[in-house]
């Protein structure tokens, strides 16, 4: 079983930043995607980004140029930098790996107010 937890949400103000992280442990392949979705009150959960193990992403087209995806296979830790931050990322953040199996994280507010 793969659990994912999440770090790094918060409070932030319009024009800010913040970083989140998501550990993966367990039992994980050699070669899957990890992402991050969030979630909006009253809006579906959307794909923020995700990047597999060759380093290959994809992002969102509303983070494009703001937000940045890594991440560390030898620590199975996949990173969101988020800048330039607005009020309409606010959201719960969910991890995501994916394999034959799909896992999430247990999910991290992000509020971006002034």
């Amino acid at each position: 079983q793969v659990q994912l937890v999440e770090s790094g949400g918060g409070l932030v103000q319009p024009g800010g930043s913040l970083r989140l992280s998501c550990a993966a442990s367990g039992s994980i392949f050699r070669f899957y995607v990890m992402g991050w979705y969030r979630q909006a009150p009253g809006k579906q959960r959307e794909l923020v980004a995700d990047i597999t193990t060759g380093l290959t992403t994809t992002y969102g087209d509303s983070v494009k140029g703001r937000f940045t995806i890594s991440r560390d296979n030898a620590k199975n830790t996949v990173y969101l930098q988020m800048n330039s931050l607005k009020p309409e990322d606010t959201g719960v953040y969910y991890c995501n790996l994916r394999t034959s199996d799909i896992f999430w994280g247990q999910g991290t507010q992000v509020t971006v107010s002034s």
